[in-house]
């Protein structure tokens, strides 16, 4: 009974998590399009620039307390205050120090209106991790409604300030609003309904077990984010602003489907699964479903963004974009890969293993670096390129101790996704195939996606795939909206 009420918890979690991320991702993709249409890559390359300064101050205020939280088999009223003295106090000196280095990182990108954007942008450490408690009592209660309807309103709040300011004319400042009139609502409507304040003081016990977790989970993120923003650092400095924003553009286009189910994925089963986490036969089977539903919904996704990325950027954001279209084909075949990373990554994580968590990035990031300053004076094709094959590296790194916690490696994975990325390959070929003979650009991204879903999904019913059935599950509304 047990199992049957945390399968359907999970359904109602994803399928909660699905529509928020859906709307949120749906919103911030029209939005996106709009804003795109009325601003430069220069805008959006200037934002972009600080963008590795802002993610590691990030870290430090947050310092994985979050994920510790989640993970406690028994979470008390001092972890969930010391959390909040931590973050608010650590965001409070973080803003300092951001409001008084800002002169120096305008002057390394010698763009002096970098100083009043950090400083306002900084502010959001200031506030931002005041939620941090209430977002954890959300998730360990499994109320994704909850946070749907949260994050659904801050993000339609954000890309109404957004187009509102675009509109007239204040550029990149636009950018700077929306981001922080969404993360200001979501703090405001987050303490509103879960109606939770410090009743306790600072515990050194609660400190040192989230402190003792939460290290070395700063330390792999520290390594994950330098490395992520080394590109656009080069980028901003050494090429152009607007190429950067080119650069950003398509990356962001390609993390979209990607990002939106890594991130449904990892708050709705890190919880679950966590609650497993003494059960290894349990564990291992519903990790193995978990990648195999997975991979059939995000490698054809990505293929066909690939495959289509042509009449995509042109007909919507139009010609001026032009130049992400082959830096986004190229994208999309890298993080196709990324929530199968993020699956193997988190069993470490469930494990409580971060030290393993930490090991890997050390190792992946050492060989991203090769392979970056190997390709990146070639310029950013040959960059995106050389994305790629990282991605597979990676891979196999990250599968190493799937292998030895729950002896499912990188040879077992890739034979249970076979199948799916044949289909995938073969949808990506025909929908690609079109795009060369049709004149159109409408029909070719119209009949594009509906051909290349009818060969993928039409293969999927004649190959009897099991992931078919289990979409079709997760989809059925019977048990989602209790």
């Amino acid at each position: 009974m047990a199992t049957d009420n945390l399968k359907q918890q999970t359904k109602r979690g994803l399928y909660w998590k699905f529509g928020e991320q859906f709307a949120k991702y749906g919103m911030q993709f029209i939005i996106g399009i709009l804003m795109a249409r009325m601003l430069t890559p220069t805008d959006y390359g200037i934002t972009a620039l600080p963008g590795v300064f802002l993610a590691i101050a990030g870290i430090f205020a947050s310092a994985g307390f979050g994920t510790a939280m989640v993970r406690k088999p028994e979470l008390t009223e001092e972890d969930l205050s010391t959390s909040f003295y931590y973050s608010t106090i650590a965001g409070i000196l973080i803003y300092i120090l951001l409001f008084f280095t800002a002169p120096w990182i305008a002057d390394f990108y010698t763009t002096p209106v970098l100083v009043p954007l950090i400083r306002v942008t900084a502010l959001g450490f200031i506030f931002g991790p005041m939620a941090t408690p209430q977002s954890i009592i959300l998730q360990r209660r499994l109320d994704f409604k909850t946070q749907t309807k949260v994050g659904v309103t801050c993000k339609l709040a954000a890309g109404v300030i957004g187009i509102v300011m675009a509109y007239f004319g204040y550029g990149l400042w636009s950018l700077v609003a929306a981001g922080m009139g969404s993360s200001l609502l979501g703090l405001l409507m987050t303490w509103y309904v879960v109606r939770w304040v410090p009743k306790t003081g600072w515990s050194k016990e609660s400190f040192k077990y989230l402190w003792g977790f939460g290290n070395k989970f700063i330390a792999s993120q520290l390594l994950d984010t330098t490395y992520n923003n080394i590109a656009p650092v080069v980028i901003g400095k050494f090429y152009s602003p607007a190429q950067l924003g080119i650069f950003n553009r398509a990356f962001s286009y390609a993390s979209m489907p990607s990002e939106h189910l890594t991130g449904v994925l990892g708050a709705v089963t890190f919880p679950v699964l966590s609650k497993m986490q003494d059960d290894e036969e349990r564990l291992a089977n519903s990790y193995r479903r978990i990648l195999r539903v997975t991979a059939f919904i995000i490698f054809p996704l990505m293929m066909l963004l690939s495959a289509l990325a042509h009449p995509f950027i042109i007909l919507l954001v139009t010609a001026k974009w032009e130049a992400c279209i082959i830096l986004l084909q190229i994208i999309c075949f890298n993080l196709m890969w990324y929530p199968i990373h993020s699956i193997n990554l988190n069993l470490l994580l469930v494990k409580g293993r971060s030290d393993l968590f930490l090991k890997l990035e050390v190792i992946k990031k050492i060989i991203g670096v090769i392979i970056l300053v190997a390709t990146l004076p070639f310029g950013l094709i040959i960059y995106c390129i050389g994305g790629v094959v990282f991605s597979i590296i990676c891979l196999i790194v990250n599968t190493h101790y799937s292998q030895k916690l729950i002896n499912f490696g990188f040879w077992k994975q890739m034979n249970d996704l076979k199948y799916t990325i044949l289909l995938s390959l073969v949808m990506y070929g025909v929908c690609f195939g079109l795009t060369q003979v049709i004149p159109n650009l409408w029909l070719q991204l119209l009949g594009g996606g509906i051909i290349g879903a009818l060969v993928y999904l039409g293969g999927a019913y004649l190959l009897h795939m099991d992931e078919l059935k289990d979409v079709k599950y997760l989809i059925s509304r019977k048990n989602n909206e209790q």
